[in-house]
Order: C-alpha cells, then structure tokens, then sequence
C-alpha cells in the first residue's frame, strides 16, 4: 500500500510541475494585488475623510407587495 502511495505522490508532482509557474506567478500577482488595495484603504484622501465617503448614491423607496402570491 505505500508502495502505491509513493507512485502516486510522483504522478502528482511529474504532472503539476508543469503547473508550477503558473501557479506561483497567480500567487504573487493577487499578492500584489491585495497589498496595493490595502494600502489604498488606509491612505486618506485629501479632505482627510477614509476613500469612498465621498460618495452620494441616490435611490428610490419601494413599498413592499404585502398580497398574497397569485394561485
């Protein structure tokens, strides 16, 4: 049984080292990434508001249907 064990851990890393660079690559860029969008939320923006508070969104009120559903 472990001699199936260790023929199947070669099978693996034969077959995935292709995909190795991909993968490290993918790994490195969302790395990036991430640290470029964490270092965004914490700069201030020039009126020393936190980024997106400057923001209005507008929308309208919707009554909400108490009917029953249709039979």
């Amino acid at each position: 049984m472990s001699e199936l064990a260790v023929i199947l851990l070669v099978v693996v890393v034969v077959l995935g080292i292709r995909k190795l660079p991909e993968l490290t690559r993918s790994a490195g860029k969302a790395a990036r990434i991430f640290k470029s969008e964490t270092r965004a939320l914490k700069e201030p923006n020039s009126g020393g508001e936190p980024a997106g508070s400057d923001r209005i969104v507008q929308g309208t009120v919707v009554e909400e249907d108490t009917r029953s559903p249709r039979s």
